[in-house]
């Protein structure tokens, strides 16, 4: 059992949010990089400065070199600390991390910009697990993902979560949800909802199906050509690919070095004008809030290979869909999403989603690490940082909303 809460120890740092708009915006990071280096030469370099290093290393393409200094800095140190710019803390949130590359846990410090929210980061490590004494807090939120990595560090956390002295939210046991050949089975007889099962296929049976040894059935019963293959573990369109015949199977096998993947049918999406049109939204407190649309020429899109910033069309139709989510598309979608929310079971999640060409809402895929900004050019996209600063207010009332039911119920206030 957990001890009681006690005062935080942490180390302060710039933190995720801060730096990435840095990247974002094209700063040179080099110099901050240099003078941390140069701190931890002199042994002078807080534990806060040694995270920052390892974020602006993975910014900077380090990934691996990253990582390193981030263990070797988890293995001395867990608790960090994001501070609000209010004078006075309206609200002390607690987020539950695993020792993972920066997209493996939710980037929570976007979602907080701005209020008065101060933000406590404890990474649960291996080697560590979570302290005797939790430090002070009113809400704690799970950010670590559905990834391998992270396993370890949920299962820590599920076990301490039935004594946990404040609301916990996302869950950790229904973060595993999330995986690609899970969600399918979680979502599958939904009314309205289109989702391919998405099976795991080694490389193995690959081969014999390129080879014509076996069927698309012997995998999984609905697969056939085309078909969507990509390594198992990876994101962010790493090794996607439309594979339309055994041929095309074989030459793929032949560049890909994975020996597990995941395969499903391939959902042709494109709308009568031949473009297709790519959703992300995120699910606050089961209500579905537009974070995107992609729009382009390639089934295999994301925001930046739409070329958004490029065409004022393109932008003029998705502030449409911006202004009109609630009465259109969320709408139209309502009792799937309504579904989908209640048996996720998450807070907060993101949901990348599209239209069929039946009307139904095909599901992509969902996680709750997905970044969800309001770095855009408000000159370029000037619809976006109100649709923004809305998921935001989303987001911290639902925290302040748990911790006001746990103070009210005689659980006690942190702040």
């Amino acid at each position: 059992m957990l001890h009681p809460l006690a005062a935080p120890d942490y180390a302060d740092r710039i933190g995720f949010a801060h730096l990435t708009r840095q990247a974002f915006e094209g700063v040179d990071l080099h110099p901050l990089r240099d003078q941390l280096l140069a701190r931890i030469a002199e042994g002078t370099a807080q534990a806060g400065e040694g995270l920052d290093l390892s974020l602006i290393a993975q910014l900077m393409g380090e990934k691996e070199a990253g990582l390193v200094i981030q263990s070797e800095v988890l293995s001395f140190h867990q608790l960090f600390r994001t501070p609000t710019a209010a004078p006075k803390p309206g609200l002390r949130v607690l987020a539950l991390a695993a020792d993972i590359d920066m997209g493996g846990n939710t980037p929570i410090e976007f979602l907080l910009e701005g209020s008065d929210i101060e933000l406590l980061t404890l990474y649960v490590t291996k080697g560590t697990g979570l302290p005797e004494t939790l430090p002070e807090h009113d809400v704690a939120i799970v950010v670590a993902s559905d990834s391998e990595e992270c396993r370890e560090a949920l299962a820590l956390i599920e076990r301490a979560a039935p004594n946990w002295p404040r609301p916990l939210l996302n869950r950790p046991e229904l973060i595993g949800n999330l995986d690609r050949d899970k969600l399918f089975r979680l979502l599958a007889d939904i009314s309205g909802l289109d989702i391919p099962v998405t099976a795991h296929a080694t490389r193995a049976q690959m081969a014999a199906l390129a080879g014509g040894r076996i069927a698309c059935a012997e995998i999984t019963g609905e697969l056939h050509f085309p078909m969507i293959v990509r390594p198992r573990g990876t994101h962010a369109g790493v090794g996607l690919a439309k594979i339309d015949d055994t041929a095309a199977l074989a030459a793929y096998l032949a560049e890909r070095q994975e020996q597990d993947f995941f395969v499903a049918r391939f959902v042709d999406y494109a709308s009568l004008d031949g473009l297709y049109r790519k959703i992300r939204l995120a699910m606050v407190d089961g209500k579905p809030y537009a974070c995107h649309m992609a729009i382009a020429d390639r089934w295999d899109i994301w925001y930046l290979n739409a070329y958004m910033a490029f065409s004022e069309d393109k932008r003029a139709e998705e502030a449409i869909f911006m202004q009109d989510f609630d009465r259109a598309f969320a709408a139209r979608h309502r009792d799937a999403l309504d579904e989908m929310s209640r048996r996720v079971g998450l807070d907060y999640f993101i949901v990348d989603c599209a239209e069929n060409q039946n009307g139904e809402l095909l599901v992509f895929e969902a996680d709750n690490t997905a970044v969800v900004h309001n770095m855009d050019s408000p000159v370029v996209f000037p619809y976006k940082p109100p649709q923004m600063r809305k998921i935001f207010a989303a987001f911290t009332a639902m925290l302040s909303r748990h911790a006001k039911a746990a103070e009210e119920a005689g659980v006690g206030s942190a702040a």
